[in-house]
């Protein structure tokens, strides 16, 4: 195989011009899939791409925003397929971008855009190349198929009965993820698995209107101190949940899962410094504490708040609404359909049966064995392109669909990208490190050659 790698390297070496152009071309479509903007414009102009290769491409219906799907043969009957979507998140603030979200700029080695990094370089990283292995040889090495979405972003609402609906249509022998990358050390990382998640919107009315302060602030409830008070009830300052029965179906991690994690850097320095923390919660400092908390507890986060006036100045009112984006981040063997029950109960019998709670997307957590063929299969594909050996992870904290692959497509699933700690994902100034797109299509092709390579 080293003979194909060269003859692959040197031509994507010789184009990255091109695909940097065509991912700048993607990314300068806003397909914000919270706002409903440009999603079906951004699904057609993937489709575009695929069918330029020789795929056969649907923009097929899911209940929501489209899905893409797209099938090539190749030498093998060995299937790949590659999980990604086309939906980002919104760009605001907009004030906070050096260079405007949607015109995708190059800069000291990197390219600026929302979604460049989650997930359309990503994308365009699997389609480059797929590009250098049609350009070395007359076909792909194996079957690939492309299922990219576009409701990633809002919690893959309508993702896991769509695939559950055309498993047989979808069904492949591994898959590679949506996401992949290096640590702050420029580590490669494998992850083998995704925490769940359960995000809800917490509303409370007391009143059809707001009121003045000084007519009603002893008299009237306020929606604003309702909402904190059941907030308050949720987790207490030990961070420990409060919500009756939430950890019973925590599986903690095995021997295995705590021998990788020992294996694995301690990212705790370099997150202080990046995100200029004070400290860790309940005063972890690092090492195999952190690593495993980070990943193997469950969480329950409040991503924002709204009630009364925020503007400049004052302006004495009681608020007669308020509300919270709330997420719980759940680990293996949680569902979001319990943790919503259990959280309907417990505001119930706190005296918050006023408080209403509305399930914004929910997914459950996901693994796959860190020593299956396949994963071992892309660690090795990455000696060659990257500086390190790649680290075996068990788990991200972070949640995606990729249950619904492992339960009705029953694949092992390896994630293999672009991402870097600095790409500022979800942040303004999103980017991507253009040597890291250069590793991630050698990466990629690499995995994809041996793959077409064993026997079915």
């Amino acid at each position: 195989m080293d003979e194909l790698f060269s003859r692959l390297d040197a031509h994507i070496a010789e184009h990255m011009d091109a695909w940097i152009a065509e991912l700048s071309d993607l990314c300068a479509l806003p397909s914000i899939a919270a706002q409903n903007k440009g999603m079906a414009e951004c699904a057609e102009f993937v489709a575009a791409m695929l069918r330029r290769r020789g795929f056969e491409a649907e923009i097929m219906p899911t209940g929501g925003h489209p899905a893409v799907y797209a099938e090539r043969g190749g030498r093998s009957d060995k299937t790949l397929i590659f999980y990604n979507h086309y939906d980002v998140q919104p760009a605001e603030p907009l004030e906070l971008w050096t260079s405007p979200a949607f015109q995708p700029t190059v800069r000291d080695g990197a390219l600026y855009a929302r979604g460049v990094s989650d997930d359309k370089g990503h994308l365009v990283c699997r389609i480059a190349a797929l590009d250098a292995l049609l350009a070395v040889s007359d076909d792909l090495p194996c079957r690939v198929k492309f299922l990219v979405e576009g409701e990633e972003e809002i919690g893959s609402v309508h993702l896991p009965a769509f695939v559950a609906a055309h498993k047989e249509r979808l069904a492949a022998d591994a898959c590679i993820w949506e996401f992949g990358g290096v640590d702050a050390n420029e580590v490669p990382l494998q992850y083998c698995g995704m925490r769940g998640i359960c995000y809800v919107e917490l509303r409370v009315k007391t009143a059809a209107l707001d009121a003045h302060s000084g007519t009603g602030g002893s008299i009237f409830p306020n929606a604003a101190w309702r909402l904190t008070w059941a907030l308050n009830s949720l987790k207490g300052p030990d961070e420990r949940i409060r919500i009756p029965g939430f950890y019973d179906n925590v599986v903690p991690p095995t021997p295995r899962d705590l021998e990788l994690l020992a294996a694995a850097p301690d990212a705790a320095e370099d997150y202080l410094q990046r995100y200029e923390l004070p400290g860790f919660l309940r005063g972890m400092t690092g090492g195999l504490e952190l690593k495993v908390a980070e990943v193997f507890e469950p969480t329950c986060t409040i991503c924002g708040l709204t009630s009364g006036y925020q503007g400049a100045g004052s302006k004495t009112v009681i608020p007669a609404e308020a509300s919270a984006k709330v997420d719980f981040r759940l680990v293996p063997n949680q569902t979001p359909e319990e943790v919503l029950t259990k959280l309907r109960s417990h505001l119930d019998a706190e005296g918050f049966d006023d408080v209403q709670v509305t399930l914004l997307g929910g997914e459950a957590p996901g693994r796959v064995d860190p020593d299956d063929p396949f994963i071992r299969l892309a660690v090795e594909a990455a000696r060659g392109v990257f500086e390190h050996d790649m680290m075996v992870l068990p788990m991200i904290g972070g949640s995606g669909p990729n249950h619904a692959f492992i339960e009705h497509l029953n694949v092992p699933i390896a994630t293999v990208g672009v991402s870097h700690p600095g790409s500022r994902a979800h942040a303004p100034d999103e980017n991507l490190r253009l040597d890291l797109f250069e590793k991630g299509i050698r990466h990629t092709a690499r995995i994809l050659a041996m793959f077409g390579a064993q026997q079915a």
